[in-house]
């Protein structure tokens, strides 16, 4: 039996930092879209003072074009995780055609990642395929499974129509819609009201 092809339907750039212009194949894949360059400039210049020295997960990554964003930008380091085999390998193959330090990509299912034993982040990528419905319950594994530092930002990406419940103590940082996608960036907040 033969190895299915990934076949690129177009590519995305990287848009600031050290691997500013760099292109990332998109492949034609069911449910793959990745987010556009102008969201992504918008996202990083809102996350501008927090990414340096940052550890990220990019929690359904597909491309991988949030999480690089966030290396190229001088996050210390991020996690990918992507449940498609040949997303995975493409994935890999541009961590190390870009050189980039620090990144380790998991081929797995993002339910099935955030059940094993956490590590804190500081930034988290939520941006699942629109069709999966899978916010709510990443964002509460995310919240209780101890997945995130103290005062994590958190990146929520989906259609604006999408019914999206979200841990109470996310406050909403900046938000922004670009044509069908709604991105927004919410701030962890401690139960300590003077944290």
């Amino acid at each position: 039996m033969s190895k299915s092809r990934v076949i690129a339907s177009g590519s995305v750039r990287i848009v600031g930092g050290t691997l500013r212009r760099s292109r990332l194949e998109v492949p034609d894949a069911r449910g793959l879209r990745p987010t556009p360059d102008r969201v992504r400039e918008t996202v990083f210049n809102w996350l501008a003072p927090v990414i340096e020295g940052a550890r990220c997960l990019d929690l359904f990554a597909g491309t991988g074009a949030l999480g690089l964003e966030a290396m190229s930008r001088g996050a210390a380091a991020c996690v990918f995780v992507e449940r498609d085999r040949n997303l995975c390998a493409l994935l890999e193959q541009n961590v190390t055609r870009l050189k980039v330090d620090h990144a380790e990509v998991r081929c797995d299912d993002a339910g099935s990642y955030l059940s094993s034993p956490a590590q804190p982040f500081d930034v988290v990528f939520l941006d699942p395929p629109f069709t999966s419905n899978l916010w709510t319950d990443a964002a509460a594994r995310l919240e209780a499974g101890g997945w995130l530092s103290a005062q994590a930002f958190i990146h929520v990406e989906g259609p604006p129509d999408a019914a999206i419940t979200l841990p109470e103590n996310w406050a909403l940082h900046r938000e922004g819609q670009a044509g069908t996608v709604r991105y927004a960036l919410y701030r962890r907040v401690g139960a300590d009201p003077l944290s």
